[in-house]
């Protein structure tokens, strides 16, 4: 498990260094340790190293380590795709879901939260990359999704997640960045919620130190600190290949 402590280590110096080098502090930028196919024992290692922010991709998956780890003091959010009947299981262990990507899914959390008598932080996703394979409003459709939002009461949307597109060439990546940052600066300045839309999750495991250059204020980094996983990106993210979390 040593392993999981030094690659933590690595990754947060490396969010440290592209944090300065961009004029802010590491502790402006948020680690969401991506847990997905990892067991709860190599988990804990990361928990014991000192990280306590997790994500996960699917629900299931998501309950199952939630309370396997109930006994440590946890954050988790959802990260991935969500079907609205999944709903009333991912508000059981999730705090915060950065994959609002449609009105229904936000009516349906509205409806249940409002049952439990509880809020919930959510992030809207955008798909900047243009492709089809990949969830997300498109950019155009962002404006009118905040403004239909305010009728869920219960929802605190704090910003924007993107995936970039699955690619080594930088430009594009941090075109994917750019866009997602400038729709934010629109939305501080146009938007109902105006002032809580700080938040920008992007960035994963191959591409995170571009993502905080260009502003990123949550980072989701699962390989760089668990290693490489036996199942394929396209078992997460269907019709995408490439380099995932």
């Amino acid at each position: 498990m040593n392993d999981v402590a030094a690659n933590l280590q690595e990754v947060k110096g490396k969010i440290r260094e592209a944090a300065e080098g961009s004029g802010r502090r590491a502790e402006d930028v948020r680690l969401v340790l991506v847990t997905k196919t990892v067991t709860p024992e190599r988990i804990r290692a990361a928990i014991t190293a000192g990280q306590r922010d997790l994500g996960e991709n699917k629900v299931q998956e998501g309950r199952q380590k939630a309370a396997a780890l109930a006994d440590e003091s946890l954050r988790w959010s959802m990260i991935g795709h969500l079907q609205t009947n999944k709903v009333k299981d991912v508000l059981g262990f999730a705090a915060e879901v950065q994959s609002l990507d449609r009105l229904s899914l936000a009516t349906a959390l509205d409806r249940r939260l409002q049952q439990l008598g509880r809020g919930l932080d959510v992030l809207v996703q955008v798909n900047t990359s243009g492709e089809a394979s990949k969830f997300g409003l498109t950019p155009e459709e962002v404006p009118a999704f905040l403004r239909e939002l305010t009728a869920c009461s219960a929802l605190r949307p704090k910003g924007f997640m993107t995936l970039a597109t699955f690619t080594p060439d930088e430009a594009e990546v941090r075109r994917c960045f750019r866009l997602l940052r400038a729709l934010r600066d629109h939305a501080q300045q146009q938007a109902p919620q105006a002032g809580q839309l700080a938040e920008l999750s992007m960035g994963m495991s191959g591409d995170y130190p571009w993502a905080i250059e260009e502003g990123a204020t949550i980072v989701r980094v699962g390989q760089a600190v668990f290693g490489k996983r036996a199942l394929p990106d396209a078992h997460y993210w269907p019709g995408v290949a490439g380099t995932a979390a």
